[in-house]
């Protein structure tokens, strides 16, 4: 992407790879440097292609031998989808009517690092660990944050999309309005850290001015981040 937009060698170039959460974590790291006068402006970009692992992933299933739990296993990687996102950040006093980054938190649980792991040959995911430890990791990092951030009245809440099962129990937990809870995965699948920017862009057109909204990711690792845009 440096290469196809043309930017001079002088336009630093690297890569943030953490799971789902790559956007997410892409997006605090170019605010920091913004906010520190490292850079003036920063190009997020995320491009996820599915078609191998769910090629892979469906030629292994088809084999022989494959048993209930070994699809089981691999289940998750059946619901992965492809897409790509872009944001572009600069600093706020040159863009007074832009969208603001006003904070967030992350926070990580690694000793989950094992229930998903995969590459683009497979993805093997105990998805009832997978749940049970996101869930903590978010509960924690929300109840901690509520010291800081009111953020049980916002007016909507951009969550990394996975399932319906994942949605709901989130919901549950942080007793949150499901009506502010947008989904996109019923169209394109876990698409992974794009979820969230692709997400946002689709409701950007009925958000107001002023108006607060919340991202949302759990990612393996595992690791959760929650960051406050005002729009």
């Amino acid at each position: 992407m440096h290469q196809g937009l043309g930017l001079p060698s002088s336009a630093m170039n690297f890569d943030i790879a953490n799971a789902c959460l790559g956007f997410i974590n892409g997006m605090s790291v170019a605010a920091h440097m913004i906010d520190s006068g490292q850079i003036r402006y920063a190009v997020i970009i995320d491009g996820e292609d599915a078609d191998e692992v769910n090629d892979n992933t469906i030629a292994r299933l088809n084999g022989p031998g494959i048993e209930r739990a070994d699809f089981e296993r691999e289940f998750a990687s059946l619901t992965l989808g492809s897409g790509a996102a872009a944001a572009v950040l600069g600093p706020a006093d040159a863009h007074p009517s832009g969208h603001r980054i006003l904070g967030g938190v992350t926070r990580a649980a690694t000793q989950f690092h094992d229930v998903c792991v995969g590459s683009v040959n497979g993805m093997y995911t105990d998805t009832k660990a997978l749940l049970k430890g996101g869930m903590e990791l978010v509960v924690a990092a929300w109840q901690e944050a509520r010291a800081t951030f009111n953020w049980s009245s916002m007016d909507r809440y951009v969550m990394h999309q996975v399932s319906d099962v994942h949605t709901r129990a989130i919901v549950k937990a942080a007793k949150l309005d499901r009506s502010k809870v947008p989904t996109t995965y019923p169209r394109y699948g876990n698409v992974g850290p794009a979820s969230v920017p692709i997400t946002l862009a689709e409701q950007g057109p009925t958000l107001a001015p002023g108006d607060r909204v919340l991202l949302m990711g759990v990612g393996s690792g595992l690791n959760t981040s929650m960051l406050e845009l005002a729009w």
